[in-house]
């Protein structure tokens, strides 16, 4: 455990009383469920990206990245690699066929086009992917709450549940934006001082490489390209199948404003990821015996100055609580969408609907946590990894098809690719398929949509 001084402490209660701040600042401005889904759609391009970065770069982009790192070297920036191309695409050819939809959720998209049916499965399968990714965001808050205060798992996830109801819960899409550019301010100050300084103690990349094994830590994919390149399409493909980022697009005033939003996020968030590789790889050089899940924490309370690395302290648990409410702002959105208002008060007036999202959203984080409590000693990366994949096997194809390729595919069809793309992906993992069960997920999955095009 680090030991904090009262400047660590000040630094850190400073940092995160701002963002509870900011946080219900933003929740003052939200009147309805419209606002709190897609903000009124008003945000300009800084907020789009706000709103993106602001939950993909959480803790499996820094404390997760870092961590694999200190056991794999680069195949670590596979995370923030995938998650930049991922913006790119969103940027380039869906944000516009996105907007013009009319829609608020991907699942509201697969039922105008396919049914009702394919509309709640869907719903369904995809809140177990979303469950998993708020899972290593709270993985990722144990470690970091772990090294700074030495508290139990119970306690550090009741404390990240409280934060990330503040990030969120009042604000919305709106608290996710405002917060989301406040925290990525923070954020690459702190990976760039840390990852600078890790490569300037480490006397530079060419020490790392002479010290360091080459085969595992200076290769993209060191694990096996089945297994590396699948995890970069995972997070590809996730982004362009995961409601929160969806959300983020659809809040902008306009297309042009979203779809540079989008390409800002794809800019901005490569950089952090091999930044925090570089703080991975000096740990393991400097602590071969260290928890690689606390390389970050740790290098933080032991490098930098206690004022400064309070604030980033805070900073990193905001950008894995940021991350986690994201994920459970997309998963109340669906659940109010798409199963409240079709099935339980059509109805529904604004502020119902939006009191339903808040409490969907404190319920997901609560059920998350007690299922991450049961799995502390799983890598961040595997549950993010794995979220990702979930959400674009059951979602990627059919939504592509509904969006460029009406008319075309039987209904029946797209229940049954949703279904059978999961259960084949899961399959492969039973079975220790030697590359990334993706593959397998997706070519079932796309296999049944052309028999149903056909």
């Amino acid at each position: 455990m680090g030991v904090l001084t009262p400047a660590h402490v000040i630094g850190a209660t400073l940092t995160l009383l701002l963002f509870i701040g900011l946080g219900i600042y933003s929740g003052k401005k939200v009147k309805n469920d419209e606002d709190f889904d897609t903000g009124g759609k008003s945000a300009n391009a800084l907020l789009v990206a706000g709103s993106t970065t602001g939950t993909l770069v959480g803790g499996s982009s820094t404390i997760g990245t870092a961590q694999l790192a200190f056991t794999n070297g680069l195949s670590a920036w596979w995370f923030t690699l995938g998650s930049a191309l991922g913006c790119l695409i969103l940027a380039c050819f869906f944000t516009k066929a996105l907007r013009d939809s009319e829609c608020t959720t991907i699942q509201q998209i697969i039922r105008e086009e396919y049914g009702q049916t394919a509309g709640v499965v869907t719903s369904v399968l995809t809140s177990v992917g979303i469950i998993l990714n708020i899972v290593a965001q709270i993985l990722s808050s144990n470690a970091l709450l772990t090294t700074i205060f030495g508290l139990g798992s119970t306690e550090s996830a009741i404390i990240s549940i409280i934060i990330m109801v503040c990030y969120v819960a009042f604000g919305g899409v709106k608290g996710a934006g405002l917060l989301g550019v406040v925290k990525l301010c923070f954020l690459y100050i702190a990976v760039i001082v840390g990852g600078i300084g890790a490569l300037k103690m480490g006397e530079g990349l060419g020490n790392f490489y002479r010290i360091l094994p080459h085969e595992q830590y200076f290769n993209l994919f060191s694990r096996g390209f089945g297994i590396d390149a699948g995890a970069g399409l995972s997070v590809l493909l996730g982004v362009l199948s995961t409601q929160s980022y969806i959300q983020a697009v659809l809040s902008g005033k306009n297309s042009r404003e979203s779809i540079k939003g989008a390409l800002l996020s794809a800019i901005l968030i490569p950089p952090i990821g091999i930044l925090c590789t570089f703080i991975g790889m000096y740990m393991r050089i400097n602590f071969q015996s260290m928890d690689a899940a606390q390389a970050f924490p740790q290098f933080v309370i032991k490098y930098m100055p206690p004022f400064f690395s309070g604030i980033v302290l805070a900073t990193l648990l905001i950008a894995v609580v940021g991350t986690g409410a994201g994920m459970a702002l997309g998963f109340g959105t669906i659940i109010t969408n798409d199963i409240y208002k079709r099935f339980f008060n059509k109805n529904a007036d604004g502020k119902s609907s939006l009191r339903v999202s808040r409490i969907t959203i404190i319920a997901s984080l609560i059920v998350s946590a007690i299922f991450a409590n049961g799995n502390l000693k799983s890598t961040i990366l595997t549950w993010g990894f794995m979220s990702m994949g979930l959400r674009a096997v059951v979602l990627f194809i059919p939504m592509c098809t509904a969006l460029f390729y009406k008319g075309r595919v039987k209904r029946a069809y797209v229940t049954v690719s949703s279904f059978l793309g999961i259960i084949a992906m899961l399959a492969g993992k039973l079975i220790n398929f030697p590359f990334d069960t993706l593959f397998l997920g997706m070519a079932i999955s796309t296999i049944v949509m052309l028999i149903g095009a056909m």
